[in-house]
């Protein structure tokens, strides 16, 4: 019964910007790449709120 509320807790998840910003450095090539993706995320890519 609990694993169907987990479930279904999973399947409504947002994602925090921490999780964004982990994903998108874990998507990178090579080094450089790396860096310059870790510039990006220090320069709040992920931070910003246009509300």
């Amino acid at each position: 019964m609990f694993e169907r509320v987990k479930k279904l807790i999973s399947t409504f998840h947002i994602p925090t910007a921490a999780e964004l910003e982990r994903e998108y450095l874990n998507g990178a090539a090579n080094r450089v790449d790396l860096e310059f993706r870790q510039r990006q995320i220090d320069r709040g890519m992920f931070r910003r709120f246009d509300g």
